[in-house]
């Protein structure tokens, strides 16, 4: 199939050894503020909008189609995609409103049917140029649905490519999601053995929980999407309270949504550096 502009962010990533920065949209805020910190760093970058945050809005075509018209403005390659869907129904419409690419976590479920599910996933986002990404060993702390302890097999995620004809692959290697410290600690030889062993780029889920030296590390041991909801979250929290705390008579949201996003877009700029090799930037932290 040709390349989706997903596609065309984390197969260059992969083949660099650099990593493709993926964060999560809450709200037309957020990506804005993705967008302006990757035009920063000058580099590319994935909105992603998870199923939990369409059903906060009601749908996702209402998010969903803000992200794509943020991503069309863009001064850098922006792909849009949908995260953590376990809904057949939303990829699908993810796939008409014009998504790039989806990620199908059918993770839950035992191996046969994530597998059987996730190959009829494949086959149908192949079908309209969609790429796609699935996760096996699931990957901690998503709604608690998730066991902790769990590690991806190396041949057991071979044998699932190769079944599903997926495009990338969520392994679950240490990190947890919604963690608000960064002091995951990550099994960089498993990330390599799995590197070795799959042939699509791998994705680490949970990255907020990981220092940036971590990220650096994970990315050179063989990850390549790094997704990062939670970290971007706090930032854009902080910079919100930091306001109305300094200006309690403030009643127009645009006063402290604006520095709220300026912070978010200084922390995606400073994690692009660091996911291709830098040391990221210096910024309002």
């Amino acid at each position: 199939m040709p390349l989706s502009p997903t596609d065309e962010i984390v197969g260059p990533a992969a083949r660099a050894g650099a990593g493709a920065g993926a964060f999560n949209v809450v709200q037309l805020e957020h990506a804005e503020a993705i967008v302006a910190g990757a035009e920063a760093a000058g580099r590319p970058v994935i909105l992603q909008i998870s199923e939990n945050t369409a059903r906060y809005h009601g749908g996702l075509e209402p998010i969903g189609l803000a992200a794509l018209a943020v991503a069309r403005a863009a001064l850098v390659p922006v792909a849009v995609h949908l995260d953590h869907a376990e809904s057949v129904d939303l990829v699908h419409e993810a796939a008409r409103l014009g998504f790039s690419s989806v990620m199908f976590d059918a993770s839950t479920l035992p191996y046969k049917e994530n597998l059987r599910e996730t190959r009829e996933i494949a086959a149908y986002c192949h079908a309209r140029d969609v790429w796609v990404e699935a996760e096996l060993g699931e990957v901690g702390g998503k709604d608690g649905a998730h066991a902790p302890g769990v590690r991806t097999d190396p041949a057991e995620a071979r044998d699932f490519v190769a079944a599903t004809g997926v495009d990338a692959l969520a392994v679950a290697v240490g990190s947890s999601h919604a963690m608000t410290t960064r002091d995951a600690v990550l099994d960089f030889a498993l990330i390599s053995a799995l590197r070795d062993a799959v042939g699509v780029p791998l994705v680490l889920h949970g990255s907020s929980g990981v220092a940036d030296a971590e990220l650096a590390r994970a990315v050179a041991a063989g990850m390549t999407k790094v997704n990062v909801s939670t970290y971007l979250n706090k930032q854009f929290t902080r910079a919100a309270r930091t306001y109305l705390e300094a200006h309690p008579s403030a009643v127009d949201p645009r006063t402290y949504l604006g520095p709220a996003r300026d912070a978010v877009a200084d922390a995606v700029a400073h994690l692009l550096g660091v996911l291709h090799g830098g040391h990221g930037r210096a910024g309002k932290r």
